[in-house]
């Protein structure tokens, strides 16, 4: 039986305990990623472009929308070891141009050029893969084409969203359609992570269920600091979550110390615990400050950037 089929909606020690050593095992068991991580603190470090949505320009500005006055990717990636001296840049899809491979090469020359590597790539897009055959088959081939400039700019996996689909078939049609997009991340040493990100279909529980149920090295989660008080306004709950996708987790995970609910209330947690669950866990990939605070994004970004340093140092 697997380990999280009868897993309630809260989750305890012992359920992290066997997924964690049950996946370990069976990952050990496949030719998994191959990606070097650096292991010096603030070289592990990346920033989200997510949380500079109005400092970046986006060809999917909704109408309406000012876009006079804002900087490229390009230009966005040349200030961040000027002003925020980290490496890792974590370009959000809807700040891309375009997925044209001739555009991808663009992009890695001006990412080199200054001194940036690419940890992550966050797709958001709207895909059926709980759809028709041809539905389908189009988000797969859309998944895949950003797999594809994954692989130009050297980036060691994308983030996608768990398919959304009926309550009684979501977890079946989920796991069929990652498990395909899983083999083609593996076949360009790409891999795949989900992120306890929406909470009403991305709760760490469904999460953990289909990543088990593949069972492919290269379908991994992303945890998310602070996203799990969206699911439970519960600091208790959000801990367990991060000790339940840590595990799970492969190159990339979400800094952040608070998030807002669409009704406005802001929800904080206690970033060392989270960083203490990670050491813990061995997590050997890369830290993406996601801000999402009020204010200045570099100002909040650099706060978080302090606040990790200070952790992974220890």
């Amino acid at each position: 039986m697997p380990i999280l089929s009868a897993m309630p909606q809260t989750f305890g020690r012992r359920h992290f305990i066997a997924l964690s050593a049950a996946f370990a095992r069976s990952v050990s068991a496949q030719n998994g990623p191959e990606f070097k991580f650096p292991a010096e603190p603030r070289e592990r470090l990346a920033v989200s472009t997510y949380p500079f949505r109005s400092v970046i320009s986006s060809p999917q500005a909704q109408d309406g929308e000012p876009t006079a006055g804002r900087m490229s990717l390009e230009q966005f990636a040349g200030t961040i070891r000027s002003r925020l001296n980290v490496a890792g840049i974590e370009p959000w899809s809807h700040h891309f141009k375009s997925t044209d491979l001739a555009y991808a090469r663009h992009l890695s020359a001006s990412f080199k050029s200054s001194g940036v590597r690419v940890v992550n790539i966050p797709v958001d897009l709207s895909t059926k893969l709980c759809g028709t055959s041809e539905e389908r088959q189009a988000g797969l081939a859309t998944y895949q084409s950003w797999i594809d400039v994954a692989v130009i700019l050297g980036s060691p996996g994308i983030r996608v969203h768990l398919p959304h689909g009926e309550q009684g078939d979501q977890i079946a049609c989920s796991v069929s359609a990652l498990k395909a997009l899983a083999a083609y991340g593996a076949s360009k040493n790409i891999v795949v992570a989900l992120e306890n990100d929406e909470p009403e279909t991305e709760q760490p529980e469904r999460i953990a269920k289909v990543i088990e149920t593949v069972n492919s090295p290269f379908l991994r989660a992303l945890p998310d600091f602070c996203n799990a008080m969206l699911v439970h306004d519960d600091r208790e709950y959000d801990y367990r979550a991060m000790a339940l996708l840590f595990p799970l987790a492969y190159h990339i995970s979400h800094v952040k110390d608070e998030e807002s609910s669409d009704t406005g209330k802001v929800y904080t947690v206690d970033v060392d615990r989270i960083f203490a669950i990670a050491q813990k866990t061995r997590y050997r990939g890369f830290f993406s400050m996601e801000w999402e605070g009020s204010g200045d994004p570099y100002e909040g970004s650099a706060k978080l950037i302090e606040a990790s340093i200070r952790n992974l140092s220890r």
